[in-house]
């Protein structure tokens, strides 16, 4: 009432607070009798023709007042389509209606910006304390919110900004008067976590428990919550990136994916122990969760891969690599999620692919399988489909399914989603015999037949690797999603396989010229293997160089010795 009877603008009770000079408070004003009558909002020209003079379009002159004012957060914007308040010109604001903001409103209603903060006292217990915790996140968001939609330098960031102080120092304060232990309070010290590290544990905390849509979780989202500007953006990406004190201490850890326009995003997450301890501190028992590793003395089947490399490492035909940069964005969670919501998968199913690598020896198939597992953030269980026969004589029907059977216990035991990789698969996957003469033809059918249905039901992601495509049983083809073919590398493939493979810290003669060795058609196992056999070779010598005869004659010397039908030998025009 103050406000609105007050013919001195400048002595009205709340004009301190709004920041902004005489000329402004009076359109809040007029807004605000309009207001207490019924009136939301108005159309801004006729907001100004009503204050200003319409001849020679005066009112016009003023059109920058309401832009301040928005920016300042004392007016929004009444439009079911709002605009970025820093990306259009006053003019445009011209046909917009605009009405007071919430803000103002509590501003008019209260008398002061802020409502005091109840007075300091301890905490009562720890969920008190994470409480005051998620409202500073709150903040941060809101701070977030206005740094992206008006100006960064308007006063709606300094109003948060104080509050946001007062919040944590009143934190600070209550901890300090707090005998009970805090034990979130105790992890920060424990861990010597920074400002911003313990920002973005308590962000994620509070989506674990909200469960919100996980929009705190991608990298950019975290990195926008804590800086306040394009440089310190470009600075905090440390805090989330490999090498990070958070990452270095197993405190967060991250899912990093193929998004479904081409780029990688990283959801990040609070590794599962250190969020036991904090939501549940009054368990002594951590709950563990049994690793692979653990766990593999205990079969005889399988053999655990920790990959080295992700898909960036492989040198691969382009066909082949759009091929799998595809099957990576299938696989997306984004992607899933869209299936589920269409019906089209189960929502308690996880990622379901059934893929055949085919293709000559040496191209790359394990390698592939194994970076892909690691480009997914998944262990591999890896079978030699080679030996079924000789581990299994006489019981290779009933151990088909062990091999399936084990993969899935390993699986629940452990809670995770390994990838199974059938190296060699040509034996499982080759067409069945039609005409049986022997008992072992009979056995193989039976054995395919059960392989056959386990692939049917297969939960997972599989991967079967082969030779010889052509020979596949057509009932198996139509079971697996993806068919990618690796084909022997091209001259330019070959050239970056030497440059990848060549040892780095070895001397070379000044007149070595890989691209000469490029020209000979070798499959990427070839010229790992002559690169091997060539260093054993030169290693043992007094003034141990390597020189462009030395490979000459270790791939002379494999191709004599390889079972391929190629014949020719030397450079390819």
């Amino acid at each position: 009432m103050n406000f609105l009877e007050t013919e001195d603008i400048e002595k009205s009770n709340i004009f301190e607070h709004l920041k902004c000079n005489n000329r402004e408070a009076l359109i809040l004003q007029h807004l605000a009798k309009k207001f207490v009558k019924g009136q939301d909002d108005i159309l801004v020209l006729e907001l100004l023709q009503e204050l200003y003079s319409s001849d020679n379009y005066e009112y016009l002159n003023h059109l920058n007042e309401i832009k301040i004012l928005l920016e300042l957060g004392w007016l929004h914007q009444q439009s079911f389509t709002p605009i970025k308040i820093s990306e259009v010109t006053s003019l445009e604001l011209l046909n917009t209606a605009v009405g007071l903001s919430p803000s103002l409103l509590k501003l008019l209603q209260d008398g002061a910006v802020d409502v005091d903060l109840p007075d300091i006292k301890p905490y009562a217990d720890h969920l008190e304390y994470l409480q005051d915790q998620f409202y500073r996140i709150e903040l941060y968001q809101k701070m977030s919110t206005i740094r992206q939609n008006v100006h960064e330098h308007s006063l709606g960031i300094d109003r948060v900004q104080n509050k946001l102080q007062l919040l944590e120092k009143r934190i600070q304060e209550r901890v300090k008067q707090t005998s009970e232990n805090l034990v979130l309070d105790k992890f920060f010290k424990q861990k010597k976590m920074t400002t911003l590290e313990q920002v973005i544990f308590i962000a994620l905390l509070r989506e674990e428990y909200s469960a919100t849509d996980a929009s705190l979780r991608e990298m950019n989202a975290l990195i926008d919550l804590i800086s306040l500007d394009e440089y310190e953006r470009i600075k905090n990406r440390s805090l989330l990136e490999d090498g990070s004190n958070l990452l270095n201490e197993g405190i967060i850890d991250y899912e990093e994916m193929l998004n479904p326009f081409g780029g990688i995003s990283r959801a990040f997450y609070i590794v599962d122990d250190v969020l036991q301890s904090i939501i549940h501190p009054q368990k002594n028992k951590k709950v563990r969760r049994l690793k692979l590793n653990a766990l593999m003395e205990t079969q005889d089947i399988f053999e655990l891969v920790e990959s080295q490399t992700t898909l960036d490492d492989v040198v691969l035909n382009k066909k082949t690599q759009e091929t799998l940069e595809n099957l990576m964005r299938q696989v997306d969670k984004e992607v899933v999620n869209r299936l589920v919501e269409w019906g089209i998968k189960d929502k308690k199913a996880g990622i379901d692919a059934r893929i055949i690598f085919y293709g000559p020896a040496g191209t790359g198939k394990t390698m592939t399988a194994n970076s892909l597992a690691k480009s997914l953030k998944r262990q591999v269980l890896s079978f030699d489909c080679s030996k079924i026969l000789s581990m299994y004589v006489g019981e290779s029907e009933k151990n088909v399914r062990k091999i399936f059977d084990t993969f899935y216990e390993l699986s629940q035991k452990t809670k995770t989603e390994p990838i199974l990789l059938l190296n060699e698969a040509d034996q499982f996957l080759s067409s069945r015999s039609s005409g049986i003469t022997s008992g072992a033809d009979q056995m193989h059918n039976q054995m395919q037949n059960i392989f056959l249905e386990q692939i049917e039901n297969f939960r997972g992601m599989l991967i079967a690797t082969t030779n010889l495509l052509e020979n596949i049983d057509k009932a198996f083809s139509r079971r697996f999603n993806y068919k990618i073919e690796f084909k022997k590398p091209d001259e330019a493939q070959r050239v970056r396989l030497w440059e990848l493979m060549l040892p780095a810290q070895a001397p070379y003669k000044d007149d070595f010229d890989l691209n000469l060795l490029s020209k000979y058609p070798l499959t990427g196992g070839q010229i790992n293997l002559i690169i091997k056999n060539t260093a054993y070779k030169v290693a043992v010598r007094e003034n141990p160089i390597f020189a462009l005869e030395d490979f000459i004659q270790e791939i002379k010397r494999e191709k004599d010795a390889n079972f391929d039908s190629e014949k020719s030998m030397g450079f390819l025009s």
